[in-house]
Formats: structure tokens, sequence, C-alpha cells
């Protein structure tokens, strides 16, 4: 099952993707009223169920809202692939690196993400979102699959002098306008192990990253189980699981996003986020 976020004719609603045509289970009385609820009751699969009495909405005139808008936690993972740890010559280490992102930072499938005035060091990094749809503390790893309800792509896309100002590099990961995350939620069962996956970003129609799930150095059970152990997650956050190498940042010379840049981020399985690149009004 796929299910989107989205806003039609001035009305925030989610649903449930239907080939061309959006079931809208946010419309009438006594639904839920966002995508984040519905997976927190437990009852997402019965609402897919009876989705063909909701209203239709053609999926073509819908614009894409951030999947989740408004997460409880958006925690992120760097460096948790070899390639672009060793880009970044981090030293290895024993436990998997966490930052976090704002919600207000995120932005939809086809909106456009916004180059600060401040900076002109804008790149891409393709990411894996896993979205937890029951919460926990301590959760094994032997059961951490049961807590998730599903998968999206992500754009985490840094500001990177920003990032760079001081170790703690979370005031370039945040901007507003800096995280694309969509098209879909793409529910576990149309995904049952995401290791079989890849995350391949391209800019401009070129790859400029690509690499197998099944690369990370702490996959998505060891991150899930690390996670829940330093804070409790509940039903709707998300955790970005990371980016292969080649980040603009490490090319030489630099390949920094531009205002008109097309960026993709393209996860058999999952779906192809698109965002095009502007500046900052």
């Amino acid at each position: 099952m796929k299910f989107v976020t989205f806003a039609y004719r001035g009305r925030r609603s989610w649903g449930l993707v239907a080939e061309d045509r959006v079931l809208d289970l946010g419309a009438g009385p006594g639904g839920f009223a966002d995508l984040r609820s519905a997976i927190a009751s437990g009852r997402l699969e019965a609402l897919a169920a009876s989705a063909e009495d909701a209203p239709a909405v053609p999926l073509a005139d819908i614009l894409y809202l951030p999947v989740i808008p408004d997460p409880g936690k958006i925690l992120c993972v760097g460096h948790n692939y070899e390639s672009h740890r060793q880009e970044t010559q981090r030293d290895p280490t024993d436990h998997p690196s966490i930052f976090c992102r704002f919600a207000d930072s995120q932005i939809g499938h086809r909106s456009d993400l916004i180059r600060p005035r401040v900076s002109t060091m804008l790149d891409y990094e393709g990411e894996l979102a896993v979205i937890i749809g029951r919460g926990g503390r301590d959760i094994p790893e032997a059961d951490a699959f049961d807590h998730v309800v599903g998968y999206s792509c992500y754009m985490d896309a840094s500001v990177r002098d920003w990032q760079w100002h001081t170790r703690q590099f979370l005031p370039g990961k945040t901007f507003p306008g800096t995280g694309g995350f969509g098209p879909y939620l793409v529910t576990k069962d149309e995904l049952p192990d995401p290791s079989h996956s890849s995350v391949t970003t391209r800019l401009n129609g070129d790859i400029v990253q690509s690499q197998p799930v099944s690369d990370m150095l702490f996959p998505i059970p060891v991150l899930i189980h690390y996670i829940s152990t330093f804070t409790p997650l509940s039903p709707g956050d998300v955790i970005v699981t990371g980016t292969p190498g080649g980040v603009g940042a490490k090319r030489q010379p630099p390949l920094w996003l531009k205002a008109g840049d097309q960026v993709e981020v393209d996860i058999p399985g999952v779906g192809i986020l698109i965002n095009h690149v502007a500046d900052q009004g």
C-alpha cells in the first residue's frame, strides 16, 4: 500500500494511492485528520481496506506534502555508509552518529529545495527513511521491524558551511525547505527486506550517489534498538538512515546545488522523490 499526505483545492488531507487517484481518507466526519494519527491508531490496514468508499482525487492534481508533516522526532544518521565515512575522513565508530532535523524544515515531492541566501554550499544527500508504526522503548533488534510501518525517500540536503561552523552540525541540517520527504509512505509488506533495495541520487539526470541499502554500517534493526534506548519512539517518528558516498562537498571541484537544478532520490520498491532547487526569496 502507498499512502500520501497532500493538499487539494486548499484543503490538507491524506489518503491511499490507487493507480492515478488518491482515495481521500481524511475526508468526512469520524476519520483521522492526518496520516500520523491514523498510524498511531493501529488501524491503517483496516482504513485502507474500506477506502473504496472514500472520495477520489486525481493524483496529478494534488500538491504533495511531506509524508509525515509533523513527526514528533526526525532522527538522522550520519556516516552510515563506508563510502561516505571514507570521503569525509571520519574515524570509524562503535555506535551510530545521530542528529536531529526539525519538522518545519521539510517539503514534499515536487516542492522546491530552498538554497538559503546566507550560503552557496547547498549539498544533496539521498536517503531511505524509516517510519515508525508502533512505539516503544529499548526495542530489541530482533523485534525492530515489528515497529516499522513503512518507508519513504528522503533528501537530507545540507547547508555545508553552516554545518561546518562547529563540530555540532545541526544548524546546517535543518534550514527551512531542505528536507524533501516523499512521495509516499510505502508499507513494509511492499518491501519486506529493504536491504535488497538501493539508494540512488540523480542531479539533473546524472547519477551522483548509488549504493545498496545492505551496505549500511548500522542496519535498520541496530538503529531502532540504539535510538529507542536513549529516547522512546512513537508512531509517525522518522529515522533517516544515512547517505552513500558521492556528496557534492567531497568532489573536486565541489558540486553545489544551484537554482534550477533537479535532484531525485530513487529507491526501488519505495519510489522516486523529485525536488527542484530555488534560491531563497
